[in-house]
């Protein structure tokens, strides 16, 4: 399967377009190209709000704390798969709405549903990257892959 599939719009925008290079550089395992998506001041809530990956619920900001969140997070995955069923871009933002599969370290799969909201800058530098997704129903997909 491939690691990106992208049934939304292919419009041109620049919040889709950093969007769509933040799902590639995740695929990739490519931090420091992925934290450079951000801007200095951006900020990460995935998901939104208090989680085990954010106890306080107010993101973590500025790229020492993205770098961070991608230590905790990210790099425990094997790897990544993107569904992105459909994208609604407005103004300096845009919504994708599908499915990350990560497929874990000893063989085990969880699908993640949502909605994965990138707002950017003039420059297209990420302001905010905003995911709403629900822990409980992304815990329940849990299976072996």
């Amino acid at each position: 399967m491939t690691a990106i599939t992208w049934s939304g719009p292919e419009t041109t925008h620049p919040a889709r377009t950093a969007s769509r290079a933040s799902m590639d550089a995740v695929c990739r395992g490519a931090k420091e190209e992925w934290v450079a998506l951000f801007a200095e001041d951006g900020v990460v809530e995935d998901p939104v709000g208090v989680s085990m990956f954010d106890p306080t619920g107010d993101g973590h900001r500025g790229r020492a704390a993205i770098g961070a969140f991608w230590d905790m997070t990210i790099a425990n995955v094997e790897r990544f798969e993107f569904t992105m069923r459909d994208s609604f871009a407005a103004g300096d933002e845009v919504a994708n709405v599908g499915t990350i599969s990560a497929f874990l370290p000893g063989g085990s799969r969880v699908d993640t549903e949502g909605v994965f909201v990138y707002r950017v800058d003039a420059e297209g530098l990420i302001l905010s990257m905003r995911a709403f997704w629900e822990t409980e129903r992304a815990m329940a997909t849990l299976r072996r892959a």
